[in-house]
């Protein structure tokens, strides 16, 4: 038997994981716990496919200029 997303988010909420853990789709349990980051990536969702796609490849270049720059330190 399946739980119900309600009964999920219940059970998330009194032992403090993520959802995303609970459904095994992410194996860290503070993922998207950041309200402020919640926001902005469903801000990023909701932009027309253009220019989500524009916004992310730029997050995309400066995160991995931001690792490249942490390998050379």
């Amino acid at each position: 038997m399946l739980p119900s997303i309600e009964a999920a988010k219940k059970v998330a909420k009194l032992i403090d994981p993520t959802l995303g853990y609970l459904l095994g789709e992410s194996s860290d349990t503070n993922v998207l716990r950041d309200t402020a980051m919640l926001k902005r990536l469903n801000d990023i969702n909701e932009l027309p496919e253009r220019d989500k796609n524009c916004v992310l490849y730029t997050i995309d270049h400066l995160l991995a200029s931001v690792k490249t720059q942490a390998v050379y330190k």
